[in-house]
Protein backbone atom coordinates (compact mmCIF):
# COMPACT_ATOMS: atom_id res chain seq x y z
CA UNK A 1 0.00 0.00 0.00
CA UNK A 2 1.09 3.37 -1.01
CA UNK A 3 1.88 5.90 1.77
CA UNK A 4 -0.22 8.63 0.37
CA UNK A 5 -3.74 8.79 -0.77
CA UNK A 6 -5.44 11.56 -2.55
CA UNK A 7 -7.47 13.33 -0.26
CA UNK A 8 -10.51 13.30 -2.26
CA UNK A 9 -11.04 9.74 -1.37
CA UNK A 10 -9.70 10.05 1.85
CA UNK A 11 -12.05 12.61 3.00
CA UNK A 12 -14.62 9.61 1.18
CA UNK A 13 -12.90 6.72 3.24
CA UNK A 14 -13.05 8.66 6.40
CA UNK A 15 -16.82 9.10 6.00
CA UNK A 16 -16.31 13.20 6.22
CA UNK A 17 -18.33 13.25 2.83
CA UNK A 18 -21.02 10.90 1.37
CA UNK A 19 -19.03 10.57 -2.18
CA UNK A 20 -16.16 11.00 -3.74
CA UNK A 21 -17.57 13.80 -5.80
CA UNK A 22 -18.93 15.64 -2.29
CA UNK A 23 -15.41 15.70 -1.37
CA UNK A 24 -13.84 16.71 -4.62
CA UNK A 25 -16.59 19.66 -4.84
CA UNK A 26 -15.63 20.90 -1.04
CA UNK A 27 -12.02 20.73 -2.17
CA UNK A 28 -13.02 22.67 -5.14
CA UNK A 29 -14.91 25.23 -3.65
CA UNK A 30 -11.80 25.65 -0.91
CA UNK A 31 -13.58 24.44 2.25
CA UNK A 32 -10.72 22.46 3.01
CA UNK A 33 -7.00 23.52 4.14
CA UNK A 34 -4.20 21.07 5.11
CA UNK A 35 -0.93 21.52 6.95
CA UNK A 36 1.56 19.24 5.22
CA UNK A 37 5.53 18.94 6.70
CA UNK A 38 4.64 22.36 8.35
CA UNK A 39 3.48 24.18 5.51
CA UNK A 40 -0.08 25.18 5.72
CA UNK A 41 -2.16 25.75 2.55
CA UNK A 42 -5.59 25.86 0.67
CA UNK A 43 -6.05 22.71 -1.37
CA UNK A 44 -7.55 23.48 -4.56
CA UNK A 45 -7.30 20.16 -6.18
CA UNK A 46 -8.81 16.66 -5.19
CA UNK A 47 -6.29 15.05 -6.76
CA UNK A 48 -3.98 16.27 -3.70
CA UNK A 49 -1.90 13.74 -2.15
CA UNK A 50 -2.20 13.16 1.77
CA UNK A 51 -0.24 11.09 3.83
CA UNK A 52 -0.11 10.08 7.84
CA UNK A 53 0.62 13.34 9.76
CA UNK A 54 -0.91 15.97 7.80
CA UNK A 55 -3.68 17.91 9.18
CA UNK A 56 -6.83 19.24 8.07
CA UNK A 57 -9.16 21.79 8.62
CA UNK A 58 -12.72 21.51 7.19
CA UNK A 59 -15.99 22.35 7.57
CA UNK A 60 -18.69 19.46 9.01
CA UNK A 61 -22.11 19.85 10.57
CA UNK A 62 -21.96 24.02 10.20
CA UNK A 63 -18.93 23.81 11.97
CA UNK A 64 -15.20 23.99 11.51
CA UNK A 65 -13.28 20.86 12.56
CA UNK A 66 -9.24 20.10 12.75
CA UNK A 67 -8.11 16.54 11.99
CA UNK A 68 -4.38 14.70 12.02
CA UNK A 69 -4.50 11.91 9.13
CA UNK A 70 -3.46 8.85 11.21
CA UNK A 71 -3.31 6.20 8.57
CA UNK A 72 -5.37 5.26 5.13
CA UNK A 73 -8.13 4.09 4.34
CA UNK A 74 -8.46 0.97 2.51
CA UNK A 75 -12.27 0.90 2.33
CA UNK A 76 -15.21 2.94 3.28
CA UNK A 77 -15.41 0.64 6.00
CA UNK A 78 -18.31 1.34 9.42
CA UNK A 79 -17.70 4.35 11.33
CA UNK A 80 -15.48 2.71 14.25
CA UNK A 81 -12.93 2.14 11.38
CA UNK A 82 -13.18 5.59 9.61
CA UNK A 83 -12.77 7.16 12.91
CA UNK A 84 -9.39 5.09 13.40
CA UNK A 85 -8.15 7.00 10.32
CA UNK A 86 -7.60 10.16 11.94
CA UNK A 87 -7.84 12.05 15.35
CA UNK A 88 -9.11 15.51 16.38
CA UNK A 89 -7.73 18.44 17.13
CA UNK A 90 -8.52 21.59 18.47
CA UNK A 91 -9.61 23.70 15.56
CA UNK A 92 -8.84 27.57 17.13
CA UNK A 93 -5.09 26.30 17.48
CA UNK A 94 -5.02 25.31 13.66
CA UNK A 95 -2.06 26.08 11.77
Amino acid sequence: MSDTQRIDLWLFRARFTKTRAAAARLINEGGVRIVHQGVPRRLEKPSVEVAPGDALLLPRGGRLVAVRVERLGERRGPAPEARSLYSELDAESFA
